[in-house]
């Protein structure tokens, strides 16, 4: 099966090898596992791989080259205009190729592929929509025509369009997904270091105002997923008298003010900027931390509030897409506005109150715990020969 995948994710080749950024990577060598050629249509970056880039894992890949196309800006847009042509003809010559054509959306690339696809009416199709699919969030123009083009089922046929969330009145060809990061074989109910991680059943872990208690963010540095406001709350709970210790994962343009913010507010004691680091060393910073902040304004499946759910990190979210459902509206883990003192009231709440945190953690770990690799990998295989 020749296997076409279309996306804006930037690619990077190195000593013979294709990189891009890692969770995807890691998502798309499962796919990987059941076809026999793979047809990339993408971008490339000149940059050197990092700690968050992965190479695919497959013997027989090509990549088939385009421009990056950015709407941000008047030039960006000219160029945009320039180049779609050429994007639109590599994207219509793999999908000649393609025994199944699989889009990578939200974004400009995603967009066109859409639109190309529906003149492949037989050709075997999925879209993975990482984005948010919530029909009442305020969203580019670009994001809105692809959710259009994907579940109108007389444009687009023989597709099924993965989404995160269970939203009310989507056609017959939306599927609500999910997304894994851990194998099952990562589970240890023996020896563990950390009493919180030992089983659902084994959490002796208290919390209780003579201890640190320890938190996480984890994610880009970027306005949209607000990396400051963990920082302020952080700060009004030492006003409060806590001993606290926050520690960011993650890199992007926010990450100049938040170490000026820390500086001025003498929290160095108290915060820590870790950026990019590998999967394992994340996996340990969610073993060793009590809560995640997680206030993000926009989001598909966040992978990292499951991440750490896993892992018995209980998150402190804001209601922004599925994330109220993998919550269970409250039940496992904190919906928030992004209000501090809110938050901090939250915060307090569980921190004074050692069963419902033990009882919401437990929750978090049995319920993320059904999505391993193990499962994401058989589903994979469902939707790859679904005809």
């Amino acid at each position: 099966m020749k296997f076409v995948i279309v996306t804006h994710a930037a690619h990077i080749f190195k000593e013979g090898k294709v990189y891009a950024y890692g969770p995807y990577v890691r998502e798309m060598n499962l796919w990987a596992k059941f076809v026999d050629e793979i047809i990339i249509v993408a971008p490339m970056s000149k940059e050197e791989p990092s700690s968050i880039h992965l190479a695919y894992a497959h013997s027989n890949l090509k990549v088939s080259v385009i421009p990056a196309i950015s709407l941000m800006s008047f030039s960006e847009i000219i160029r945009a205009i320039c180049f779609t042509p050429i994007i639109k003809w590599k994207i219509f010559v793999a999908f000649l190729k393609a025994d199944h054509i699989h889009l990578r959306c939200p974004g400009n690339i995603g967009l066109l592929g859409a639109i190309i696809q529906v003149f492949f009416p037989k050709k075997m199709k999925t879209a993975k929509y990482a984005g948010n699919w919530d029909p009442k969030a305020i969203q580019p123009l670009s994001y809105r025509l692809q959710k259009k083009v994907l579940c109108n089922t007389f444009l687009t046929k023989n597709m099924q369009v993965l989404v995160y969330g269970d939203w009310p009145g989507q056609t017959k060809n939306v599927k609500s997904f999910f997304t894994a990061t851990y194998s099952i074989n990562e589970i240890s109910t023996t020896e563990e270091s950390v009493s919180k991680l030992q089983d659902a059943e084994k959490i002796d872990k208290a919390l209780t105002n003579t201890n640190q208690f320890k938190f996480l963010y984890v994610g880009a540095l970027t306005a949209g997923k607000q990396p400051l406001l963990s920082v302020q709350i952080i700060r009004k709970l030492i006003e409060m008298q806590y001993d606290v210790h926050l520690e960011l994962y993650g890199e992007g343009e926010e990450r100049s003010r938040l170490s000026q913010y820390i500086h001025e507010n003498d929290l160095l004691d108290h915060v820590t900027l870790h950026g990019n680091v590998s999967k394992e060393a994340l996996k340990d910073a969610y073993k060793w931390s009590d809560f995640l902040l997680f206030i993000s304004k926009s989001e598909g499946w966040p992978k990292v509030v499951t991440e750490a759910m896993f892992w018995g990190c209980l998150p402190v979210s804001s209601r922004v897409s599925c994330v109220p459902n993998m919550l269970d509206y409250g039940n496992r883990g904190a919906l928030v506005d992004a209000k501090i003192d809110q938050i901090v009231a939250v915060l307090e709440s569980y921190m004074l109150d050692e069963k419902k945190y033990k009882e919401q953690v437990k929750g978090a770990i049995t319920w993320s715990r059904q999505f391993t690799l193990e499962k994401f990998e058989a589903e994979i295989g469902k939707l790859i020969y679904f005809n």
